[in-house]
Parts: C-alpha cells; structure tokens; sequence
C-alpha cells in the first residue's frame, strides 16, 4: 500500500514540476513563446485546418448515413481474418489513409462509443490507421523537402507497407479476446446484406439531414480546435527547450548512439526533432549535408514519420481518452511502426535507385506534380488491383458459402 501512495506522490510531483518549469519559461522567454506560437497557429491555420476540416464532415456524415454498417458488413470476410477487427475498420482504415493523422484515431473513438468494435479490437486497429497521409508524404515530404517527386513512392511505399504490417502483427494482441460481434448464421447476398445493414444505421440515427449536418460541422471545427491547440503547444514547447539547451544533451547521446552504428551524427538533430514532431524532423533531414547519404537521411524520415511525433500521440491520447481504449498498445506499436518503416527503407531504395530523377520542382506546381506524376499513378494502379482482388475475394467467398457441401452439415463429419 506505502509504494503505490509513494509513486503517486511521485507522479504528481513530476507533472506539477514539469508545467511550473515550462510555465516560467514562457514568463523568461515571452518572445520567443509568441514567435513559436504563430508558427504553430500558421501550420494549423493554413496547412491543418483546409486540409482535414471536409474530411472530418464527410466522415461524420458518412457514419451517420450507415455507410460504416454497409462497409462493416461488405469487409468483414476480409478484415476479419488478416487484422482481427470487424469489416467497420475498413472504413476508418481508408479515410486514415487518405486524409492522415489523426483521423484514424477520432474514427476508431467513434466506433467504440456506437459499440461497433471491442476494446481490444480499437487497439488494434487504431495502432495501423494512424498513419500520414499521400499529400504530406509525396507533397510536403518530396517535393517540399527534398525537391524530388521521386521519393515520394519511396517513403510512401516503406510507410504503408510498414503500417499494414503493424495491422498484421497486431491481431496476435489479446488473443484470447472475443470478437465484437461473432459470426452468426448469414443468409442472402452478402451486398443486400450491406445495404439493409446501412439502412437500420440510418434509421436508428433518427437525425435529419440539416441536423446532421450541423453537428457534422460543430464536432469537425471542436476537433481541429483541439488539434490546433496541440500544434502550438508542442510547437512552443519544442522551440523553447531548443533555444534554453536542454536537448542539448540528449543530441549528444544520440550522436553517440549513431556513431556505434556507424552512421553520421549530423543525424541526431533531426532524429531529436522528430520525436517531438514530424514535419520539422523531416524538414531538418533533408536540409543535412551531402556527407550523410540519401539512403539514410530517407530512413530517418521514415522511422520519425512511422513514430509519428509526440504531438500526434497526444492527440490520439486525447482522442481515445474517451473510450476505454488504452494509450500503451498504440505507443508500442508506433515504435515498431517507425523501426519497420525505416528497414523497409532501407531495403527497397535499391529498387528505386535507378528511377530517381535529381530534379528540383517548383513549390507552386507542387500540387499537379504530384497528381500527375507517373509515381502516382503506379500508387493508384496498385490501388485498383487491391480492390479487384478484394472483389474476387468476396465472389469466392460468396459461391464458397453457397455450395451444397457448406449446405449440409451430414458431409462435414
């Protein structure tokens, strides 16, 4: 009894120290407080907010409409047995991969509250849906970083093979937990299925369409509002511990680290700013000098990105915080998320070697560089291919489920 009532002393002690320490360095250093700040509030105000605020509605929409029941009922056969969540993953595992972090998160929430998915289930699937998404990868990262389109299907390639792989390895979490919703005896074609799935979702809802769109926009600009707020925090928390020196000594000892892996120390900066955030990590990666190689400076781009930056975990803590949905799996898994993206790295930039195209692009044609990029359309074509193997998968299935052999339960003994 004395050791628990001591760390949680302890605990209160440390959290109470740490935000009197950050609250007089905002009173000792005002200045240097606002220009973060602005930063920040800049990043959110002209990057964050456009850019997720339609994505947000639309999802709140679509699961008001049922479209998560009709994509839950119609992916099951394929969820189910590669990631161990219900066939409704599937919808938050597209949007999360469309829109990026922290979508995936705030949808995996959702799911919990309607009781959609089992603790364990959100777990799991939040640990792979929180990744970035193509438009900061081929555009941000790329074009806007490296000024090379070509690396975007690089990263791109190393940091979804990476999170699907996570969403595999994933199942084995809790394996002793029941499913959410156990497969019962299921008559009928399995897209009728959906769609009478979709249509009981929006019925139950009750909502119209002007209040649900309403309250599609006053929980989207709530939930950017709390991102936003997240964003200038860790971005004056960031800049002030930089300029006091306090990372000071924690760049050494991962220089050091690197330096027993025999790579270039000029890393460690980076790497340092990466863990906090993944937009300057990346952005101080590919401004390193030509000692270190390209090859490296990607896998650190992929391993701060996989990781995802503390800022984005605390978003998700916030997020999940809601639920009973625990914050440790996720931190594990984004380790191993970044650790695999950064080997996958590794690996495949051999492969793309010989197509990268040392070229500058111009900032203001980013946007048609990359949706007209051959890169990219290879993305999509590899899209198109999923979702037609994805169909085959569902016709086997289906003509599987229909034969006489499944019919009579005389010829299974």
């Amino acid at each position: 009894m004395i050791r628990p009532f001591l760390r949680s002393q302890f605990k209160t002690l440390a959290l109470a120290s740490f935000a009197f320490f950050i609250a007089i360095l905002l009173v000792l250093y005002p200045e240097q407080a606002v220009k973060s700040s602005l930063r920040g509030l800049t990043i959110w105000w002209d990057v964050v907010f456009p850019a997720l605020l339609p994505f947000f509605i639309t999802a709140e929409m679509m699961m008001g409409f049922g479209v998560v029941h009709f994509l839950g009922v119609l992916l099951e056969p394929l969820m189910r047995p590669i990631f161990r969540v219900p066939g409704a993953g599937a919808f938050v595992m597209a949007v999360g991969l469309i829109s990026g972090n922290p979508m995936g998160a705030k949808l995996t929430a959702r799911l919990r509250e309607q009781d959609l998915i089992s603790r364990e289930e959100g777990e799991r699937l939040v640990a792979f849906t929180s990744t970035a998404g193509p438009l900061f990868l081929f555009g941000a990262v790329a074009v806007g970083f490296f000024e090379n389109e070509s690396l975007g299907m690089i990263l791109a390639t190393a940091h979804y093979a990476s999170a699907f792989l996570v969403g595999f390895l994933m199942r084995f979490h809790e394996p002793k937990a029941p499913p959410s919703n156990p497969k019962g005896k299921k008559t009928g074609l399995i897209f009728i299925r959906a769609l009478r799935a979709m249509h009981r979702a929006r019925i139950q809802d009750g909502r119209t369409l002007g209040q649900l769109i309403g309250q599609s926009v006053t929980s989207a600009v709530q939930t950017l509002l709390l991102i936003g707020g997240f964003i200038m925090m860790f971005s004056v928390l960031t800049h002030l511990i930089n300029y006091v020196g306090i990372t000071r000594p924690l760049v050494y000892g991962i220089s050091w680290l690197l330096h027993l892996c025999s790579l270039s120390g000029d890393l460690a900066n980076p790497i340092l700013a990466g863990l906090f955030e993944i937009t300057l990590g990346s952005q101080l990666a590919s401004a390193v000098g030509p000692t270190v190689p390209l090859i490296y400076k990607l896998a650190m781009v992929g391993f701060v990105v996989g990781w995802n930056g503390l800022s984005i975990h605390a978003q998700v803590a916030s997020m999940i915080s809601r639920t009973d949905i625990r914050y440790f799996p996720y931190f594990l898994a984004k380790i191993l998320h970044g650790v695999l993206a950064a080997v996958i790295t590794v690996a495949i930039f051999p492969l793309f070697r010989p197509r990268l195209d040392v070229v500058a692009v111009n900032s203001s044609l980013l946007g048609e560089s990359v949706i007209h990029s051959p890169l990219w359309q290879t993305l999509k074509g590899i899209s198109i291919i999923i979702a037609l193997f994805w169909v085959f998968f569902l016709l086997f299935a289906e003509i599987k489920d229909r034969l006489p052999y499944n019919k009579n339960p005389l010829k299974r003994q």
